[in-house]
């Protein structure tokens, strides 16, 4: 039995699956480390169980006493994670104002802050605490009239989002899945940005005895938007307040370097790219240079386990859901 991700004996972990032998057939189980704070990277193409394997992450963290698993799900894809065993509370996320600053609300709505609109949406994200008041800031704004009403047009629009309100989102312990399905992109950015810069905080504060792990699939999204500088946070400094950070992308190269260079474990499904192989190989030259090409998983459920603390590659079949998987696609031959 193998423990990925610690070189000491005791503490909680997980059940990730077991050691896939050369001729098909499983070995010994792989656990995971639970016990410490952890940045993680899990990489597939579509189909390759990218998503299938991030739910058997939640449903083992969900187990332990004294962590808080948070699910950011943007395709709806982690909704069935309130069956049994692990019980989800599935929420539509809000979250306040200023939980973004003044520029992170002009990146947000694609405002150039040296502008005048700009300016005044930068402005308004300074003196308000809610969106509200932003827009009531920006109505009483000393400001020309044609820059007042661009300024009032864009916080309408975040305001059409719906996920702006006075009172985030709670914690209460529970895993929790963050239902993003069908927000545009840059209101699953606010979101994310939100939340990661909370689960940082809450622990820096010393606000919650919890040990925060933070799930987001097709993470390339928020990497590319105002959510980008929370996450880097955490993965560059999360693990001294010990929070822990698992993201899940079907493009690999699409990430900053620093995702996987900062990441001490590396999940990665199968990859048929030629620039998303090379992203792998780039960040693991030691684990992945000649091998990486012959031993690449060929079903779904196969991964590679790149685990820095032994500094070796693990050939792993992971275990089946315990939960519904609910990121397949439909098909025809499928009942309702």
């Amino acid at each position: 039995m193998t423990v990925l991700g610690r070189e000491y004996d005791g503490g909680p972990t997980g059940h990730l699956g077991a050691y896939r032998a050369r001729d098909g057939s499983d070995g010994s189980r792989v656990l995971l480390d639970l016990d410490g704070p952890h940045a993680a990277l899990v990489v597939g193409k579509r189909g390759s169980g990218k998503s299938y394997t991030l739910g058997v992450l939640v449903e083992e963290a969900a187990r332990v006493d004294g962590l808080a698993p948070v699910v950011l799900d943007p395709m709806g894809a982690f909704t069935t994670l309130d069956a049994d065993p692990v019980g989800a509370r599935v929420v539509r996320p809000r979250v306040r104002a200023d939980a973004l600053a003044p520029r992170a609300w002009c990146d947000l709505l694609g405002l150039d802050p040296t502008t005048a609109t700009g300016a005044l949406v930068w402005r308004a994200a300074a003196r308000a605490d809610t969106l509200a008041g932003m827009c009531a800031f920006v109505e009483g704004a000393d400001a020309a009239g044609a820059t007042r009403r661009a300024a009032a047009n864009h916080l309408a629009l975040a305001d059409s989002w719906d996920v702006f309100g006075d009172a985030p989102t709670p914690f209460d312990g529970r895993a929790t899945v963050l239902d993003c399905s069908g927000y545009d992109r840059a209101a699953t950015n606010a979101v994310c940005r939100a939340v990661a810069s909370r689960c940082y905080r809450d622990r820096v504060e010393g606000t919650t005895d919890r040990h925060p792990w933070l799930f987001v699939d097709e993470a390339h999204v928020p990497f590319a938007g105002v959510a980008a500088p929370a996450l880097r946070r955490l993965l560059t400094r999360g693990r001294q307040p010990g929070v822990s950070l698992v993201v899940a992308t079907q493009r690999p190269s699409a990430l900053p370097p620093v995702v996987a260079s900062q990441s001490d474990l590396v999940v990665m499904h199968r990859l048929s790219s030629r620039a998303d192989r090379e992203a792998m190989r780039a960040v693991r030259p030691a684990a992945v240079r000649g091998t990486l090409d012959e031993r690449m998983p060929t079903a779904p459920g196969e991964a590679l386990v790149v685990d820095d603390t032994s500094e070796r590659l693990h050939a792993v079949r992971v275990r089946e859901r315990e939960t519904p998987h609910g990121g397949e696609s439909p098909r025809l031959s499928s009942p309702r």
